[in-house]
């Protein structure tokens, strides 16, 4: 009995460590693509950023206020795709996100092609991060829920149901003010096959070390 306790203490720290490193990795992530949001940014993103500017707060804190407004829809829709990781994942990415930002840090836009490297390792850093956290197996984060969610409701598949959503929400970005320009339309694109490689090879690794 004492050695599985330890063994789930191991496992569960193992997994929590990975989820939270992945959140710290996708915040990371997005704020050197906030940094220079005028070559475009995800659709979500735009959607923070625009609320920020005609609204103020910060745009961490509107990742918070959407996450939170997505697990209530999901909550209503189908509690399954909800659950603590969920929560952690609309309380903290926006916060942490903020606090890179704050930092100054991180290297500002110089409106030349230095600025798409830039943009090229934001993406990276998020597919990394959204993988490792992930991989963690703690839960899905509140957009991904509400995806799978409206997926199941609608009868759509996860990809059209996420087409639609997504393009909904770019369109109240756009109409807001949000930066939107031809990297947000290949965006998923670029950061997808990342995500897939870094989610592969961190759930392997999770599992080896467990």
């Amino acid at each position: 009995m004492k050695g599985d306790t330890k063994k789930t203490w191991r496992h569960n720290l193992i997994r929590y460590t990975f989820y939270f490193a992945g959140l710290i990795f996708f915040g990371l992530g997005v704020a050197f693509t906030v940094k220079v949001k005028y070559l475009g940014l995800h659709p979500w993103d735009v959607l923070n950023v625009a609320l920020f500017e005609h609204f103020g707060f910060s745009i961490g804190t509107w990742s918070i206020f959407v996450g939170l407004i997505l697990i209530g829809i999901s909550l209503l829709v189908s509690k399954k795709y909800v659950n603590i990781g969920t929560f952690l994942n609309a309380l903290l990415i926006g916060p942490i996100m903020d606090f890179f930002l704050w930092l100054d840090i991180l290297p500002d836009a110089s409106n030349n092609w230095t600025d798409y490297l830039l943009l090229l390792l934001g993406i990276v850093v998020i597919g990394i991060g959204g993988g490792l956290y992930v991989s963690g197996g703690v839960g899905a984060g509140p957009r991904d829920g509400f995806m799978l969610s409206m997926s199941e409701k609608t009868g759509l598949s996860v990809s059209k149901a996420r087409i639609v959503v997504e393009s909904i929400v770019l369109v109240i970005g756009y109409l807001l003010g949000g930066p939107v320009f031809w990297v947000t339309f290949v965006f998923t694109f670029i950061l997808s096959p990342i995500f897939q490689f870094s989610l592969k090879f961190f759930t392997r690794l999770r599992l080896r070390i467990s």
